[in-house]
């Protein structure tokens, strides 16, 4: 997804690093770099309170099971092979996935 404005730091790659952000996994140089581009991007912060929504509702219903270690590290590791498979391909546009 792109908004069609420049950036500092690109929308898609804002995208792929929200959960991450919202997570608080990201280290402050690049929670300033995601903070700023939403700021600047109401397409992107759109996207940011989507799955903000999502991970507030999986958090209530499911907060208090953990996944386990082999399912999680499964889970992450399909999530950076599409990543890298979505880059690799010219973004999220050329993938045919559904924008806002």
């Amino acid at each position: 997804m792109s908004c069609g404005n420049h950036h500092e730091t690109p929308c898609d790659e804002v995208l792929a690093r929200v959960y991450t952000y919202l997570d608080g996994e990201l280290d402050q140089g690049g929670c300033g770099e995601v903070r700023q581009h939403l700021d600047e991007c109401g397409p992107c912060l759109r996207e940011y309170g989507l799955e903000e929504a999502v991970k507030k509702l999986v958090n209530k219903s499911c907060g208090c099971e953990s996944a386990p270690t082999d399912l999680r590290a499964k889970v992450l590791g399909r999530i950076e092979e599409i990543c890298g498979e979505i880059k690799a391909s010219g973004g999220a546009e050329k993938t045919g996935s559904a924008g806002g």
